[in-house]
């Protein structure tokens, strides 16, 4: 009898353990399995969701049963409750994040330096229509206010140095940040590379330009993703980094 009972009071112990168990691996296998193609955005996007689902279920049990044994005097079965509860709630706060940056952020994803006459892009134009990727069209009268407000910092470099010399540290710069270089036009002073997120692989296309002026060299950069409406911000935040790699160059 006593036996039965104790079954009886783990099982749902388990189950909230193995429920956090599976939320974290849905949000892992969709996100890894979209990165390394073996499924598309809607599938990823799919585990994500049943992920957090199972995480908000989690979380809610969890911290009931987690009561419960508190209140019954039972201590075999807090160890796997609480870790339910902590992967349930990782998943949730990392989501958490995301939401808070989608609320904060305007819902666009064409970022540019220049939005006046914003830096064109060449190869590609080609890979992005093959993918069925967002358009490359910036519409200033829809973008630009709002990108103004929302990234204040997000304006053209104005340096001192020559184009050549600023093309190759622009080329160094990013390198170092992880992009992928894509086509580099030294007479045109341009510079067209891919950013690739590490969870689902998200595909970020930049353009750098650079062109003399009578006192050195003015540099725009443009960022702009392949999917969605919302970059979360990271296209500006990737333009930021590129203009401070560069300003601390010249400062080396």
């Amino acid at each position: 009898m006593t036996d039965s009972i104790i079954d009886e009071r783990r099982w749902w112990s388990k189950a909230i353990l193995v429920g956090g168990v599976v939320a974290i691996c849905c949000v892992l296998v969709g996100s890894l399995g979209v990165r390394i193609g073996l499924w598309p955005y809607g599938t990823g996007f799919t585990f994500l969701t049943g992920g957090a689902v199972l995480a908000v279920i989690g979380l809610f049990l969890g911290i009931i049963a987690y009561a419960v044994c508190l209140r019954k005097g039972l201590r075999a079965e807090r160890s796997g409750i609480l870790i339910g509860i902590l992967l349930s709630a990782v998943i949730l706060a990392q989501l958490g994040v995301q939401y808070a940056a989608v609320t904060t952020v305007p819902a666009i994803h064409n970022i540019s330096t220049d939005t006046i006459d914003p830096p064109a892009f060449n190869k590609l134009v080609a890979i992005r229509e093959a993918e069925g990727a967002n358009p490359l069209v910036y519409d200033a009268e829809l973008l630009a206010e709002q990108q103004q407000v929302a990234y204040p910092k997000v304006k053209t470099l104005i340096s001192a140095e020559p184009t050549k010399v600023l093309f190759t540290q622009a080329m160094v710069v990013l390198e170092d940040l992880g992009l992928e270089i894509v086509n580099e036009d030294t007479a045109a002073g341009m510079i067209e590379a891919t950013a690739t997120t590490f969870w689902f692989g998200f595909k970020d296309d930049v353009v750098v330009r650079i062109r003399s002026t009578a006192n050195g060299s003015l540099i725009d950069v443009r960022s702009v993703s392949r999917v969605g409406q919302s970059d979360l911000g990271a296209n500006a935040k990737r333009i930021r980094a590129i203009l401070n790699g560069l300003e601390s160059k010249h400062q080396d």
